[in-house]
């Protein structure tokens, strides 16, 4: 399968370490590590092969890739010596890169998006593509009429005005050029009924949301703990502290409620309760790319007997999301072309906030998973013959 990812916000550090790390994949400079779909319970012939991936993408800020990627090999992101052995691939893809447009009316503009999408397609003969969104996180936005129905929503969209926030409207648009749409941010993304009911009048899958890469992916191993051993958990607190562009971004009331409501919902939904705390995210630019969390989990055991857990976690935020990225998108692009259609489900392993009713623990989630890749490879495979790995290729 020739497929190709559409990044919106493709000048960012998310995306550009995706695609340092597809680049460097391809040329065969680096190891999958951290990517799930080069496990061995997970490679399939099913699935693109990193080499296969093309990139392109949006964004509301300009300049080179490769000046991009320098900036994040001078803050121990990527290595320097990768950015420099892609450096002419990166100019490729940068080709590929459009300024995010703006019509008169949101109608115009989701046509002006998806324009640029079939033309990438077309231009370099793909046969599927794949949306996937690693913009700044949004507020949720205000209900709107129109969110429930599909001939509501087009017609609204035809007039001036903000109907849909941006990740909302990048769904549309994705929907309307026949592509699957992935939502790696808390945005609200096709989380709306009339979306829905796009992508299922156009048999598009569709995933998200919020890419689960540090703290909550501990919760997801450590709550299930507590549930398994009948331990009762009093309280949970986190701090997390971020830099770069995400950290900048959520200062931002709206978009950091979006965020911490996203980070807590695998406690109520693993425990069965809502212990007491919350999560508060707070912004360190001297930390740049990197991430710092800190939690309390306080306890009572046999008798009441109090006890408390604390961890901290310290990562690369794009180190850890581009690997799942590219996991998002081979997957996706599998199922498009598996003819699976609506909500995936199955994706809930890569999420803090997952689609539909969904076991939030993470060794669950895995086997899920799991399951769903066998399922598309055998869907891939010739009649009468089992599929073969292949998919690190």
């Amino acid at each position: 399968m020739r497929a190709g990812i559409w990044l919106i916000g493709a000048r960012g550090s998310v995306a550009t370490t995706s695609v340092v790390g597809a680049l460097a994949l391809r040329a065969g400079l680096t190891d999958p590590v951290g990517c799930a779909t080069a496990h061995p319970d997970m490679n399939s012939a099913a699935l693109p092969g990193f080499g296969d991936l093309r990139f392109g993408g949006h964004d509301v800020t300009t300049g080179p890739l490769a000046k991009k990627a320098e900036q994040l090999a001078a803050a121990g992101v990527v290595p320097a010596r990768l950015v420099q052995a892609v450096a002419s691939e990166l100019d490729e893809v940068d080709a590929d890169l459009r300024h995010a447009p703006e019509g008169a009316t949101q109608a115009e503009t989701a046509a002006l998006i998806a324009r640029d999408i079939t033309d990438f397609r077309t231009r370099h003969g793909l046969d599927r593509v794949v949306v996937v969104n690693v913009s700044s996180t949004e507020a949720a936005p205000p209900e709107h009429p129109a969110h429930g129905s599909l001939d509501a929503l087009a017609a609204a969209l035809a007039e001036p005005g903000e109907v849909l926030p941006p990740s909302s409207l990048y769904a549309y648009a994705a929907f309307t050029a026949g592509c699957p749409y992935v939502d790696f941010t808390p945005s609200t993304g096709a989380r709306l009924p009339a979306l829905a009911e796009l992508a299922d009048q156009q048999a598009l899958p569709y995933g998200g949301h919020d890419g689960k890469t540090g703290e909550t992916l501990l919760k997801s191993v450590l709550a299930p703990m507590f549930a398994m051993r009948n331990l009762a958990v009093r309280t949970w607190s986190g701090v997390n502290l971020l830099g770069g562009g995400d950290g900048a971004n959520l200062v931002d009331p709206g978009a950091n409620a979006a965020k911490s409501v996203s980070k807590q919902r695998v406690l109520h939904e693993t425990l069965g309760y809502a212990p007491e705390g919350d999560t508060r995210i707070d912004y360190v630019a001297d930390i740049g790319d990197f991430k710092t969390s800190w939690d309390l989990v306080t306890f009572a055991g046999f008798l009441g007997t109090g006890m408390c857990l604390q961890f901290t976690w310290q990562g690369c935020d794009s180190a850890l999301a581009a690997p799942l990225v590219l996991d998002l998108a081979r997957i996706t692009l599998a199922a498009h072309e598996a003819g699976r259609s609506g909500p995936l489900e199955q994706l809930a392993y890569f999420f803090k906030d997952p689609m539909g009713d969904v076991d939030h623990a993470l060794h669950a989630q895995w086997e899920t998973l799991r399951t769903f890749v066998g399922e598309l490879s055998a869907a891939g495979a010739p009649s009468g013959q089992a599929a073969e790995g292949g998919g690190g290729r």
